[in-house]
């Protein structure tokens, strides 16, 4: 299963326009609790992201220290020439997201397949037909401005809420594309 984990702003946002995570790392979470992180990765055998999401655990994470976070083998998707990180499972492609797809299906084996960011990079698998779930972190902040959580049309079925302190936690099943009746259309909002 193909799952989007990701914290948003109560505006939509993933990160400031300057791609700036501190409204986001300023927020209280238990670390056991509902929606946990530690408790989805547990069952995650691949991840995929983005260049800029790349980009930013290499500055800010890999950079000040830390170790590489992820002990199973990470796509990066990019257009361009990325540094790669020695000792970590990480694998560049760029184009279409269906042989990824299936390069990680075989390299997590039963486990899920999870995209860490961004949300276009989530979108391109929704386009694709492969996307099955959105489960999502809403923080107490709203930005006005940056990046967007999904910037796709996507019908979804809410299948599981909860509170982690400071975040409203929902889990949906990813229906399809966003299909509106030509009669609702054509009267507008109400």
């Amino acid at each position: 299963m193909l799952t989007y984990h990701t914290a948003t702003t109560l505006d939509g946002f993933i990160a400031d326009p300057d791609d700036s995570l501190e409204w986001l790392l300023r927020q209280p979470i238990d670390e056991s609790g509902p929606f946990s992180f530690g408790h989805f990765f547990e069952g995650i055998g691949a991840i995929v992201m983005g260049s800029t999401t790349y980009r930013w655990v290499r500055e800010h994470l890999v950079g000040s220290g830390e170790p590489w976070p992820y002990t199973v083998p990470c796509w990066v998707m990019t257009s361009g020439e990325q540094e790669p990180i020695e000792g970590a499972d990480i694998r560049f492609a760029s184009g279409d997201v269906r042989p990824v797809y299936e390069q990680m299906v075989q390299a997590a084996g039963d486990k899920g397949l999870w995209v860490v960011g961004g949300g276009d990079l989530a979108g391109q698998f929704a386009d694709a037909g492969l996307l099955e779930e959105i489960v999502v972190s809403i923080a107490p902040v709203t930005l006005g401005a940056g990046r967007p959580v999904f910037p796709r049309r996507l019908d979804l079925e809410l299948l599981e809420l909860a509170q982690n302190q400071a975040f409203a936690c929902a889990r949906y099943r990813v229906v399809g594309p966003l299909v509106e009746s030509t009669e609702a259309s054509e009267k507008g909002p109400a």
